[in-house]
């Protein structure tokens, strides 16, 4: 009796000792897009719609406003992710910029200078000069590839209507290879042809996805923009496929974690007392159904609207808190918010 006694004493020595030495942590890192809201230098560019930026043009946009913008933009940066990573944002996709120099402008702004952002940045065809581009923490991303992915989207008359092209980079986040798709698709002022562009930039990104998870069906992929669609939209829910319910998104999959949000009544920009979810991150179904344990794996989306963010008085009271009105300066940050998700992966000490 009094071996079974030592025996199992020592058993459970044993696997108390195993449950001490198998301590988990996690490893955590944050993604985000913003909208910066006609992110400009101050230079009249050839064969750029830009003049209305430019010190003289009809919104005074001075090195003042610039450099203010710059600052405020960087100050939203730095905090994004801050709640649950010190080192914030490891990823941003952006849009509503007009060249790789703002970028670089950015990036070099004394609150967010130490994290040494590197860029990835093309120009595109869009014909008001805006693109879109990626910032990113060299401490947790590392670039193999990068492409433009030209947009071709024409009117109802058969003319071009030069768009945003959808920024495709691909590279390792911490070990983990990773495919990132930045977009901005067609705007709704432009009726039913820019519907039919956004569902063409939709499946766009869909063709990509498909080749991606053909090679490998847990092929780990964000899709991310100002969609100028809601999380509910054709575009979203039909041409993409993406889910709302992690459960229900299969491993070739896209998962929506935005969908919920906006029926929760969350939004990221307003137009006419009514608030839209345009500004998505969304995640293919091997950032849902893997194991933690075997690489990073989606764990939260929000939206960032802290309220000074936020428009305190007069026409755009309670919207987000933009650079202008019209064509005066409101000394805001942008017409967007910014949504960001955090990846967890957990490391066994």
């Amino acid at each position: 009796m009094l071996n079974k006694k030592i025996i199992l004493l020592a058993f459970l020595g044993f696997c108390i000792n195993t449950m001490f030495a198998q301590k988990s942590s996690y490893k955590i890192g944050a993604v985000g897009f913003y909208n910066v809201e006609n992110l400009f230098d101050t230079l009249d560019t050839e064969d750029v719609r830009d003049t209305e930026f430019t010190p003289k043009g009809a919104r005074a946009y001075t090195k003042d406003v610039y450099y203010d913008k710059l600052d405020k933009l960087a100050t939203v940066i730095s905090e994004m992710g801050t709640e649950t990573t010190p080192d914030g944002l490891a990823i941003l996709g952006v849009s509503e910029i007009e060249n790789r120099s703002v970028l670089e402008d950015l990036v070099k702004q004394t609150r967010i200078a130490d994290r040494r952002y590197q860029i990835v940045h093309y120009e595109s065809p869009d014909e008001r000069g805006i693109d879109v581009g990626l910032i990113y923490n060299p401490k947790y991303f590392t670039v193999t590839s990068s492409q433009a992915i030209d947009h071709e989207m024409y009117r109802d008359d058969g003319s071009r209507d030069y768009t945003r092209d959808v920024l495709f980079v691909s590279g390792e986040f911490d070990g983990d290879p990773l495919h990132i798709l930045v977009n901005h698709w067609p705007s709704r002022g432009g009726g039913a042809s820019a519907a039919k562009g956004r569902n063409a930039a939709a499946l766009l990104c869909k063709n990509v996805i498909d080749s991606l998870q053909q090679a490998d069906p847990a092929a780990k992929i964000i899709i991310m923009g100002d969609l100028n669609d809601n999380p509910v939209d054709p575009s979203v829910k039909k041409v993409l496929g993406a889910k709302k319910d992690k459960e229900k998104t299969a491993i070739d999959g896209i998962y929506n974690p935005y969908i919920k949000l906006y029926k929760s009544g969350y939004g990221s920009n307003a137009w006419r007392d009514t608030w839209s979810l345009f500004d998505q991150v969304m995640v293919s179904g091997g950032l849902v159904k893997g194991d933690k344990k075997e690489g990073y794996q989606f764990y939260q989306a929000k939206v960032f609207n802290k309220s000074y963010l936020v428009q305190k008085s007069g026409q755009y009271k309670g919207y987000p808190y933009r650079t202008y009105s019209g064509d005066t300066y409101q000394g805001g940050y942008s017409d967007h918010f910014p949504s960001y998700i955090f990846l967890l992966k957990e490391v066994v000490e």
